[in-house]
């Protein structure tokens, strides 16, 4: 089994995956394997029906419909992996599906919450100055984590407003930083970078504070959170967040679903149009505000 995920984790590694991706996966299947291995079974004689004993187990576990799902896809990829390198015969879960994962619509912050998360980076430290350039660059752009920690210096052009990003699978794209973020970044690069690099040919945009290396997503997590506290926003707020917010004001704005998908990065529109129905939703719960509150208003005379 351990040569098996061996084979695989370097499959994936090929496709150019994230390591926390592959970590992701690597841990799903152990998990599964694990299970064959209490049952006394190998892959080659699983059935369905030991197969919905373990999803069946899964769900007793508390593990959420979104979890199994994913779950029964990594599983199944992997067979088909197994079955075209010759490890296995044939897919034993061909057209096996897991559960229908719910809908649910992604969070966003207010226009009033961004503007006091981003105000909250006020300082002149060099410090602030990066968390300022960082936070207006996350919501300008609706960038990953791991997109923003990747930026070279070399990534951003301030004359244009344009910064060159490299995404899932190593696709590159332009996305547009918009006045606030070019601002920020300029100050930052003049008053604030200096002051944090160690290195001289060091060509990471965002550096750390100890060492003046390229900042991690787990500090960005940190900033993140600092700032949101710091501006009073009683919720919990990650840099994925911003990567919603982004997508759902540039619609609320009547931007063009196939321009909020190239700025994303999606490869298919069906993972923008989550936003498509998070801005209906907005518009109908305005609607709605306003109409209760035009039919309780104080009746005049």
């Amino acid at each position: 089994m351990d040569s098996l995920l061996d084979s695989y984790r370097r499959h994936l590694q090929g496709r150019n995956l994230s390591p926390y991706t592959i970590r992701n996966y690597l841990s799903d299947l152990s998990h599964f394997l694990q299970f064959l291995q209490e049952e006394a079974l190998s892959l080659q004689a699983l059935s369905r029906q030991a197969f919905r004993h373990y999803l069946a187990r899964l769900s007793q576990d508390g593990v959420a419909p979104a979890s199994i799902a994913r779950k029964v896809s990594t599983i199944r990829t992997f067979l088909r992996f197994l079955v075209q390198e010759g490890h296995l015969e044939h897919d034993p879960l061909s057209g096996v599906r897991g559960p229908k994962r719910p809908r649910r619509l992604p969070a966003y912050l207010s226009p009033e919450q961004v503007t006091a998360l981003i105000e909250a980076a006020s300082g002149a430290s060099p410090g602030e100055l990066r968390d300022r350039a960082l936070l207006e660059l996350l919501y300008a752009c609706g960038l990953r984590v791991s997109e923003v920690t990747g930026l070279d210096v070399g990534d951003v052009d301030l004359l244009e407003g344009i910064a060159r990003v490299r995404g899932k699978g190593g696709k590159e794209r332009l996305v547009l930083m918009g006045r606030p973020a070019v601002q920020a970044l300029r100050r930052y690069l003049r008053d604030g970078r200096p002051a944090l690099l160690r290195q001289p040919h060091q060509q990471a945009l965002f550096l750390n504070m100890r060492d003046g290396q390229r900042l991690s997503a787990r500090s960005v997590q940190a900033i993140v959170r600092r700032y949101a506290q710091r501006a009073g926003i009683d919720r919990r707020v990650w840099p994925h967040l911003l990567r919603h917010t982004f997508a759902t004001h540039m619609l609320d704005g009547g931007a063009d679903l196939r321009v909020v998908q190239e700025l994303l990065g999606h490869a298919s529109p069906t993972s923008t149009q989550i936003y498509m129905h998070v801005t209906q939703e907005h518009q109908r719960r305005r609607y709605l505000e306003a109409f209760y509150h035009q039919i309780h208003r104080p009746r005049e005379g």
